[in-house]
């Protein structure tokens, strides 16, 4: 029997190893420049080569999933790896890739950023506060009831627009709206996990795609808030351009396939975008922009949250506009008070009005706060004090901190006190709901409360709720810790300018560490306010960080340049931009609009 179940072993090796070999995958297929203006022929053009490879018309049809055929010829199809290596030998092929998935990554940023609508002669104002201009948002979608899309005083859509308004799950051609001309969703090629739980339309789920484009045109809406903090008026850059909504991005963790991603690009150039944002992080796919920008549209993109290491910017193909995440002049102050009456100040976003904020709690050190470390403090309805890891300078303190709430939460603990990053990172404390105290510190801040700890039997500490400070007293603005550094690993011979100097607190050692790090030459091109950015999500106004939130700052921007320079192409609008820099701070220098505007 030994020879047969030899034979048995091999003949199921064989066909498990043809069945790997054979699986189909989505394949991304770049031809170049199309070849007839006609895109109902480029689409054939595009079945004619899948036949030839594959043997039918009818298995072409079943393969391929999107036919870019508006700004450049391409396809997107479902193929097996060895028919994607012969497809790469075909006569007009440029490249054949796998689909790959890709991450996504405001009342006071605008006046931080001198753009303000009570100015007469204001850079809003010249432009006209962005009219008709189209920006294409390419994104997780829109929640169209949010009050910062409302459309009241629009006059008829731009009649250059051809796009359209896809109709789905809870979306119906009402959605659309004089400000929201255009929608389209796409699910070809992505992971059906994404899928589950989301809405089958251009209705944002997630809430990151109406975060952003809010923040670059959004509706003025008076007394936003969260919570009290922040309190204001919540408005775009361009609160008069129109928007078109093209959702790429799904699930709970956001993920873009790059072949949608590709087909919303394409569309978005042929539906007549003036602008295009793209706030997510590592896009390969350089050719489809290329293509946008050669027909003079400007494509601006976030540069990626994996700072504060140098070489971690993406996005830095020379004719885009990439953007990283500064700090504004507004903190979210929170008392500490600790047993012996020391105070000390943290930031947090604690709101909690029900809570007695004049009781003590018991306070214990958790160090790292891993699994280990709180095993051997009884953590249950304590305050626990958890340090960052001390490799600051590779490790990106949004992945900290979020492992280390989860493990306090698991511990039981009833608060936590977070040493070694200052606010760049209190988007990250949502997941306390603004009812448990998460409050961040800097080194100095925590070895004092560990001080304290060491010569007290029983150390207390009391956490007050958080307050809003804007202005002077706040130092910035400071490219945020997660903001990825440069130089570009992918274009290493390109050197671009970042508008934006590091003033830091001296005492504050990663701020040092931070300035040391990073170069004032080469990529990102230009830093904007990214940490806690108040803007629309669903039917509210909640707190975003990141390049995400960085990048629809400067989209805003460009669609106002469009608006005053037309004629401008998008070299020269992004020259604008990067070098208008004015000083502003007497202990740094940050970009002022309202000066970008000028010929550069």
């Amino acid at each position: 029997n030994v020879p047969k179940i030899a034979l048995l072993i091999s003949m199921t090796k064989c066909v498990l190893t043809q069945f790997f070999v054979s699986r189909f995958q989505l394949y991304i297929v770049y031809m170049g420049e199309k070849n007839h203006d006609d895109p109902s022929v480029v689409t054939a053009s595009h079945h004619d080569v899948l036949t030839s490879l594959l043997g039918s018309k009818e298995e072409a049809l079943k393969s391929i999933v999107y036919s870019y055929k508006h700004g450049f010829s391409g396809f997107a199809a479902m193929l097996t790896e060895a028919q994607a290596e012969e497809l790469s030998g075909f006569a007009g092929a440029v490249f054949v890739k796998p689909d790959t998935f890709y991450e996504l990554q405001t009342t006071r940023s605008w006046d931080f950023l001198g753009v303000n609508s009570d100015q007469p002669s204001g850079l809003q104002q010249k432009a006209k506060f962005g009219e008709d201009i189209i920006v294409g948002v390419v994104d997780s979608g829109i929640w169209p009831e949010s009050r910062s899309f409302d459309d009241s005083g629009y006059g008829p859509v731009p009649a250059r627009w051809k796009g359209e308004c896809q109709t789905g799950e809870a979306f119906n051609a009402t959605s659309c709206n004089r400000k929201i001309i255009g929608a389209r969703w796409y699910t070809g090629g992505v992971d059906p996990d994404l899928l589950k739980g989301e809405f089958m339309s251009p209705r944002d789920q997630n809430g990151h795609g109406t975060h952003v484009a809010s923040t670059i045109a959004g509706s003025a809406v008076r007394n936003v808030s969260y919570g009290g903090l922040a309190a204001g008026v919540a408005r775009g850059g361009a609160p008069r351009a129109r928007l078109a909504v093209y959702k790429v991005c799904w699930g709970p963790t956001i993920g873009c396939g790059g072949a949608a991603l590709l087909a919303a690009i394409d569309d978005a150039t042929n539906d007549g975008v003036d602008v295009l944002s793209l706030s997510l992080g590592g896009f390969q796919e350089f050719a489809g922009t290329l293509h946008a920008v050669a027909r003079g549209i400007p494509v601006v993109f976030a540069g990626m949250n994996n700072g504060p290491a140098p070489q971690t910017v993406r996005n830095t193909a020379p004719w885009l506009i990439t953007v990283a995440a500064s700090m504004i002049d507004r903190s979210f102050p929170t008392k500490i008070m600790l047993g012996n009456k020391e105070q000390l100040v943290g930031q947090s976003r604690y709101v909690d009005a029900t809570v007695n904020t004049s009781e003590f709690s018991i306070l214990v050190n958790g160090r790292s706060c891993d699994a280990s470390s709180l095993e051997s403090v009884n953590a249950t309805g304590m305050v626990v004090l958890c340090y960052a890891p001390w490799d600051v300078a590779f490790n990106p303190p949004r992945q900290g901190f979020a492992i280390t709430i989860s493990n306090v939460e698991k511990a039981g603990g009833k608060g936590l006190i977070f040493a070694g990053y200052s606010s760049n990172v209190l988007d990250t404390t949502d997941r306390c709901n603004g009812i448990m105290p998460c409050v961040l510190v800097d080194f100095e801040i925590a070895n004092r409360i560990a001080f304290y700890m060491i010569n007290t039997k029983t150390p207390v500490v009391r956490i007050s709720q958080a307050a809003s400070v804007v202005g002077d007293r706040v130092l910035s603005p400071r490219v945020a810790s997660f903001s990825s550094r440069g130089p570009s690993a992918e274009f290493p011979a390109i050197l671009k300018v970042t508008c934006i100097s590091f003033a830091y607190a001296r005492s504050a050692q990663w701020q040092i560490r931070d300035a040391v790090v990073v170069p004032r030459f080469d990529q990102p091109d230009i830093a904007a306010p990214g940490v806690s950015i108040l803007a629309a999500v669903r039917d509210s106004y909640q707190f975003m960080s990141g390049t995400s939130m960085a990048c629809p700052h400067v989209s805003a921007v460009v669609v106002l340049l469009k608006s005053i320079h037309p004629d401008w192409s998008p070299a020269m609008i992004k020259s604008a931009i990067v070098t208008t820099g004015k000083l502003q701070h007497k202990e740094s220098s940050y970009l002022n609009m309202t000066h970008a505007y000028r010929i550069p």
